[in-house]
């Protein structure tokens, strides 16, 4: 019953819809106690043959209006509990999909997407039934079996009902004993399903490469092992569940034979009548339900609560990344420096960044490059406030970050990531996703600096092509304009490029540069690449090795240091000119 507990703050909430549903249930309960009651009445007068056409009219009547107030009170409660347990799903979902939004890095790296999607669907669901089915079967349980022994003591005989229900106890010894396990089983069964959400989720993101490779097999596989090791926990489930009906029918027979025994001998001794005995086994078949609603309430209290746990765990779960309370609220605008000591992320040994130490003024461009893993991600990492634990200060317009609030941050960078994520919306919707109500003109203007503009006319409904999920309709390299232009478009204080041109040719890079160049003479850009061509205008750049700037400058400077830099300008040229020979 600790559910209820968990979920007092919300059954205060709906208290008045609650009281009004739990009335239409007592009312229910005490409208079903007449049709009984009528029955054995009308036997007892057919046993005395004083049964005339007149009474059977009346007695027609009362259980025609039990029946319509039967249905109007059974009406009311379910649009009353019904409704609340939706508003509870409503709340918790806006909750939990808040919650997402509010999270850091740290948090996704815990979680696994199919287990998020788990939470958000499955385990709501199962709190919501608390909320609705929970309460139903506890207040109808109660209130109608607690009715029903009423009416059996005062309308037939007390003795005989103490001895119809002395099996009872029975019941809530078996109630605690599976309920205590039915908990722990329908917790694994709920992660086992949070496992097949995940893996599902990823074989299907990644089914090119599945494909490619050839382990289609494989996969089967191991979702058909995560498959079976789910059966096996809601086989567990499923068990436990079980075992409430054979032992209620059976609870419920034991009362049937010590009623027909007992009532016997009490009609022959004129203790109660024939029509008193047929009502009193009416009475116990309605104790059926309030006997099976009890088996059914521990299994829906079990499962709420083990998802609740599951949910809660989430919503307890905290951002690294907290605003101060006194926060500035003005977007970030200025020269923008970085002086970090040292940077680690969580739960690892390893130095990632190390003495890096950078200005960007006003107008400006920086380029950072260096060989897969040098840290280049991580400097643009905190420079959007994905982790704020590193020794060093990054300062935004004479403020140090950390000063501003998220918002004042985010809404002054435009930022353009390795891994270019399209949204399954049109072209148009995806460019001017910051600001639905960019005019068709901003769109177009925005496409036409990521030099992608004649493309998206060309497709079969331009502007208002579906992209599909993640973009997959397009190219690598249209899918990169694109985000170009969705961060280009809102005319960010600080333009960032995560290694944004490596899917486009040498002609189309030099294009939007050349873009870039004009159209951000008073804006700053950060371009991190592998390709040196995208950083050798810069003003300064900066190459990194194990975390460390190993050499800077601009880019004749780094030629003349013939370092790194210096070897991989060669390299790329002479595949340049390879590949231009082939063509």
């Amino acid at each position: 019953m600790s559910i209820f507990k968990k979920l007092g703050w919300f059954f205060k909430q709906e208290k008045k819809s609650y009281v009004i549903g739990v009335f239409s249930l007592v009312m229910v309960a005490l409208v079903q106690l007449v049709p009984p009651k009528v029955i054995g009445i009308v036997v007892d007068k057919i046993a005395d043959k004083n049964l005339t056409i007149k009474p059977i009219l009346f007695w027609i009547g009362i259980l025609l209006a039990a029946a319509v107030a039967q249905y109007i009170f059974r009406y009311i409660w379910r649009i009353y509990i019904w409704g609340s347990a939706a508003r509870l799903e409503k709340d918790l979902r806006r909750q939990l999909f808040h919650h997402f939004t509010r999270m850091d890095s740290v948090f996704y790296q815990k979680y696994r997407t199919g287990d998020l999607m788990a939470h958000a669907t499955n385990d709501l669901n199962a709190i919501q039934n608390v909320a609705g089915a929970g309460i139903l079967t506890f207040a109808d349980s109660l209130i109608t079996g607690g009715a029903t022994i009423v009416a059996m003591i005062l309308f037939v005989d007390w003795r005989l009902t103490l001895i119809a229900l002395i099996p009872l106890p029975l019941l809530a010894v078996t109630s605690r004993v599976l309920g205590s396990k039915l908990h722990d089983a329908f917790r694994d069964s709920q992660a086992a399903f949070s496992t097949i959400n995940d893996k599902t989720q990823e074989s299907i993101t990644g089914m090119k490469v599945i494909k490619t490779f050839g382990q289609e097999k494989e996969d089967i596989q191991d979702f058909t092992e995560k498959i079976d090791d789910a059966i096996v926990k809601n086989k567990r489930v499923n068990f436990l569940d079980a075992l409430f009906d054979p032992f209620i029918t059976l609870i419920i027979g034991i009362s049937y034979v010590l009623t027909i025994i007992m009532g016997g001998r009490f009609i022959m001794e004129g203790t109660i009548t024939i029509g008193q005995l047929i009502s009193f086994i009416s009475y116990i078949g309605m104790l059926v339900w309030p006997m099976f609603a009890i088996g059914r309430l521990f299994n829906v209290l079990e499962r709420g609560n083990a998802s609740y746990d599951r949910v809660n765990e989430l919503l307890h779960e905290k951002t690294h990344i907290i605003e101060k309370k006194d926060a500035i609220q003005t977007p970030a605008k200025g020269q923008l420096s970085m002086e970090i000591a040292q940077f680690t992320y969580p739960k690892d040994d390893h130095t990632t960044l190390e003495q890096i130490k950078f200005t960007v003024g006003v107008g400006e461009t920086l380029g950072i490059v260096g060989k897969t893993g040098a840290g280049k991600t991580t400097i643009l990492k905190l420079l959007m406030r994905e982790y704020d634990h590193y020794q060093g200060c990054v300062t935004f317009g004479g403020h140090d970050i950390k000063d501003y609030s998220l918002d004042a941050v985010m809404h002054s960078i435009g930022y353009v990531p390795q891994d270019h994520f399209l949204f399954s919306m049109t072209v148009r919707d995806n460019i001017r996703f910051a600001n639905p109500d960019f005019t068709g003109e901003e769109v177009e203007q925005a496409a036409e600096m990521a030099f992608i503009n004649n493309e998206i006319k060309a497709f079969p409904k331009g502007y208002d092509t579906l992209v599909g999920e993640r973009g997959v309709s397009l190219s690598g390299g249209q899918k990169q304009r694109i985000s170009i232009a969705r961060a280009l478009i809102v005319d960010p204080e600080l333009l960032i490029l995560d290694d944004a041109l490596s899917a486009v040719d040498a002609k189309t890079e030099e294009a939007i540069l050349s873009n870039l160049k004009e159209a951000r003479k008073e804006k700053t850009t950060i371009i991190a690449a592998h390709r040196l061509s995208s950083v050798m205008h810069a003003k300064e750049i900066i190459v990194l090795d194990e975390g460390k700037i190993v050499e800077r400058g601009t880019h004749q400077e780094l030629l003349r240091l013939a370092g790194w830099y210096k070897r991989m300008w060669d390299k790329q040229q002479l595949e340049a000119k390879i590949e231009g020979s082939e063509a």
